[in-house]
């Protein structure tokens, strides 16, 4: 991944939020989720939300062969999106409310992964992006399972971030106004797991699910 940003990433609309040094790209796009795929079909374009995981320069989706999204990416241009909100920001006057966010654009075009290795390599990622340490815990995909997911490869080589983060930026002629301003900090937070209604009795959680949180 180039710092330099390409005539696609480059941020136009408040610049001087936007970001390309990949070390902050791969955060953002390690902390979120779930992204959402840009694509076009014969009806139009469409997005899809999904899960996603990051291995090197290289971000990684899966889904069913039946999926949409899955049977019309490879080979065509999409373009994938993540944000996190970290915060609501409430101005003195409504002109300036806003929120403070991390998001990440990236384009390109996808390939299929065939190669045993490389899909082994990618499924383990999606596993531990959701749940770090997972993998290593569940059942590893039988050869039904693998015949009955696809996975798609996007090389990170054009991609911005763009960031917002602190207090409003109200008038000059507000401040003195009789309005409260400020942050609301939003947070994802894990709560207490929820076993299934169907599994065994005695059946402990491993350190995976025990541990959890989601920062």
């Amino acid at each position: 991944m180039s710092d330099s940003p390409s005539s696609r990433t480059k941020v136009k609309r408040l610049p001087e939020r936007g970001a390309y040094d990949t070390e902050l790209i791969h955060s953002i796009l390690d902390e979120s989720l779930i992204c959402h795929v840009g694509f076009n079909t014969d009806s139009g374009p469409v997005v899809i939300p999904t899960i996603h995981a990051r291995v090197g320069n290289t971000l990684y989706l899966h889904g069913s062969p039946a999926s949409r999204m899955l049977r019309s990416t490879p080979g065509q241009e999409i373009c994938v999106t993540v944000t996190i909100v970290d915060g609501i920001v409430a101005a003195r006057s409504a002109f300036h409310h806003s929120m403070n966010y991390r998001s990440v654009v990236v384009f390109g075009v996808p390939r299929v992964v065939d190669d045993v290795e490389e899909r082994a390599i990618g499924f383990e990622a999606v596993t531990e992006h959701v749940i770090p340490g997972r993998w290593d815990e569940a059942r590893r995909p039988n050869d039904k399972e693998d015949r009955g997911t696809k996975l798609l490869a996007l090389e990170l080589d054009e991609a911005s971030a763009k960031t917002r983060s602190g207090p409003p930026g109200d008038d000059d002629d507000d401040m003195e106004l009789d309005i409260w301003a400020g942050v609301i900090p939003i947070a994802v937070t894990a709560g207490d797991p929820i076993p299934a209604p169907d599994l065994k009795a005695g059946v402990e959680m491993g350190p995976s699910i025990r541990g959890y949180s989601k920062e």
